[in-house]
């Protein structure tokens, strides 16, 4: 298309269900503000929107298992959401919720436009049924084993191992997630979308129009579902939450969440039209109009094939310009995942590090997993502030300021005769917004923000090459030259550095007194993204700058180990709460327990077991002799801490041959809750009779 007139930008709408983490952040939302804030400098008209998606399953399930409402679920997680987004900085335009009254006006609207165009496919099918729930088993009410890569643990809509979309009726030996009972088939009517009627237009739209323009991870998934052949996809479903069938013989059931959802982009935008007063329909009909957006991977069929052809069926929107879906971000070289708490969760961030909310944006550009999977670790966190925003970025500012009120008194200093290196560094600067910009507009934003970075290491490399603080001694005209030209590239930096650390870049607008509300000055210097590249100067010689202040902050090792305890507390406490319990075994009588022979020992001597692993060898004085045991506990023991330890010894077990040694009895042994091996001690230690039944 031609240069737009307007941006309109989605972002994939959260799940109400839990906070964000740092991989929505890195997936999505960072990107998208980068991309956001990067055109509003830029001097574009630019939309950005987004909204809680309140209708998922998961929010049901979420719902029963703390005995509360879907509504109360959704109300506080859609607070929780929208608060750390703002404290984050992401600034969207409009952020709203799909239980709000416009968004099931819109969505209801908008199916019903379809349905009486013709545009579904009314069929009765057999649906899995949960008969002691006595409800269908919809999406991720329903558990079982993918039909295309094995994955057991797979949900009715979507293989998160595999990332294959499918149907709850595909799934090889399906569970009810309710019950856990295996579901029986059941007779219902649904309104499909017939998307094999819409393939030669996908065909032509994607593989055609689109394969140089999207991320390979794209358009190969989009190849591969148009290859495999498209099939009607339903869009409504047997549940009680969410936007209600607007059709006859709809009643029990709701809009299917993925047609629902991305209407959602839709609504938010008529309700930011309806506060501001504006027109929606440009944002979203009109053809000089670029429509993008920002997901992660899981999500690229249905903003790819399903939004598209439900776009196309209606007729008068426009379709998404571009899809740059990001892939997966681990954490600490595990999967991130919610149910196991294994997560960085933006709201703890902010609380254990506060005001340091462009740290964590940087740490998570640098290592954006846009073209593959990629690992968030806390150590590499501390190494991106430590070593580039406080070392490189940090140092930079802070020499030009503390010189500068050092020298001249915080007022910007004439510049006399420019050296070829002056010049050769301001040409370089001007540079650097079409090279940053040729970065933002391929959607590679880690590449952008590195960029940056090499901007602030020109400022270092500069300073450390002229020596304004040698020099003063000898030329004071040529440090006031170096002084100017290094209070340029921070001017450049102030601006440049607004779309990826946009606190920062206010903090330093303020102490450079330049394009700020909270300048100190009436006659504050503005320097748009165009100017850096256009503009000789852009702060002035005689303009007063403020005092040096610390952009960045060191991240001590204790800081990190912190987070990593965190972590492996969450680790350990996950594996409590999902430990398999073993069964009751079969019922004893009293008489069986009256034959074991339970004595209190002494363990005399102690040696590992040559070639194993687990087998320690002990001598143990049980009262009425000293007798070997070989004991499994080497893994939790050593020989020498266990000599003189009280033991509970099982007297009268069979004699066995373990390894050549004849083991006679058994040390009798336990497990904490977090899984540590313990002995079995009775509460009078020092004695050697054998215990008392009554």
């Amino acid at each position: 298309m031609n240069k737009p007139k307007r941006y309109t930008i989605t972002a994939a709408l959260p799940y109400t269900n839990g906070p964000i983490h740092i991989g929505h952040l890195a997936g999505v939302y960072v990107p998208a503000d980068i991309y956001a804030r990067y055109l509003r400098l830029t001097g574009e008209d630019v939309l950005f929107v987004c909204g809680s998606d309140e209708h998922g399953v998961p929010i049901t399930i979420k719902a029963k298992n703390e005995g509360v409402s879907p509504q109360d679920i959704v109300d506080k997680y859609h607070t929780i959401i929208k608060n750390s987004f703002e404290e984050f900085g992401i600034t969207f335009d409009n952020y709203s919720r799909t239980s709000a009254k416009i968004h099931h006006d819109t969505a209801s609207e908008f199916f019903t436009i379809l349905n009486d165009k013709g545009e579904f496919v009314e069929e009765t099918t057999e649906q899995l049924y949960d008969e002691e729930a006595n409800q269908f088993l919809a999406d991720r009410f329903v558990i079982g084993t993918c039909p295309k890569c094995g994955n057991e643990e797979s949900y009715g809509d979507q293989c998160e191992n595999c990332g294959t979309s499918h149907n709850a009726t595909d799934l090889i030996n399906p569970k009810s997630a309710i019950t856990g009972n295996a579901p029986s088939l059941k007779q219902t009517k649904h309104w499909f979308l017939p998307l094999d009627k819409h393939e030669a237009f996908l065909k032509e739209w994607i593989l055609k129009g689109h394969k140089k323009d999207w991320k390979p991870n794209v358009y190969g998934q989009c190849k591969s579902w148009i290859d495999d052949g498209l099939r009607p996809r339903a869009v409504t479903r047997d549940l009680d939450w969410g936007i209600p069938v607007p059709a006859e013989g709809g009643e029990g059931k709701v809009l299917y969440v993925w047609f629902d959802a991305p209407i959602g982009y839709i609504s938010s935008t008529k309700e930011w039209a309806a506060r501001e007063g504006k027109n929606w329909e440009p944002y979203w009909k009109d053809k000089d109009t670029k429509l993008v957006h920002f997901i992660g991977k899981d999500n690229i069929v249905f903003h790819c094939i399903i939004f598209p052809a439900m776009l196309k069926s209606e007729g008068s929107y426009v379709l998404p310009e571009n899809v740059p879906a990001n892939e997966f971000l681990n954490l600490e070289g595990n999967k991130l995942s919610t149910s196991k708490n294994w997560a960085v969760w933006l709201p703890e961030y902010l609380q254990d590090f506060p005001n340091q909310q462009d740290v964590l944006r940087y740490a998570l550009t640098a290592n954006a997993p846009e073209t593959k999977d990629n690992d968030f670790t806390w150590k590499d966190f501390q190494a991106r502030n430590n070593n580039e925003l406080v070392a490189i970025f940090g140092n930079f500012i802070n020499r030009v300021v503390v010189l500068t009120n050092k020298y001249y008194g915080g007022v910007v200093p004439n510049a006399y005769e420019l050296s070829q290196v002056d010049e050769d560094t301001l040409a370089a600067v001007k540079a650097y917004p079409d090279v940053i910009t040729s970065s933002i507009e391929r959607y590679r934003f880690r590449e952008a923000g590195q960029e940056l970075m090499n901007l602030a290491r020109l400022g270092n490399k500069y300073l450390a090459d002229e020596e304004p603080w040698k020099v003063i001694k000898v030329d004071e005209d040529r440090t006031k030259t170096i002084m100017y030209v290094a209070l340029q590239i921070a001017s450049a930096l102030a601006t440049l550095s607004e779309p990826f650390l946009p606190f920062t870049s206010n903090k330093l607008k303020n102490i450079l007194n330049i394009g700020s509300s909270d300048s100190v000055q009436e006659n504050s210097i503005e320097n748009s993204w165009n100017d850096i590249k256009s503009k000789d100067i852009l702060i002035p010689a005689g303009h007063q700058i403020g005092k040096a202040e610390l952009l960045f902050s060191k991240i001590e090792d204790a800081t990190i180990q912190a987070q990593l305890d965190k972590l492996e507390a969450s680790k350990k406490a996950n594996e409590i709460a999902n430990a398999v319990v073993e069964p009751q075994k079969k019922t004893i009588t009293f008489e069986d327990f009256t034959k074991l022979d339970i004595r209190v020992g002494t363990i005399l001597e102690a040696e590992k077991m040559p070639k194993t692993k687990k087998l320690l060898k002990l001598k143990v004085d049980t009262g009425i002799d000293i007798r070997t045991i070989v004991s499994g506990i080497a893994e939790s023991f050593t020989a020498e801490e266990v000599i003189g330890k009280k033991v509970t010894v099982l007297v009268n077990l069979a004699p066995r041959a373990l390894r050549g040694v004849e083991s006679e009895g058994m040390i009798l042994m336990t497990e904490t809750p977090d899984g540590k091996l313990v002995f079995v001690n009775p509460d009078n230690a020092n004695t050697s009779n054998g215990l008392q039944i009554s």
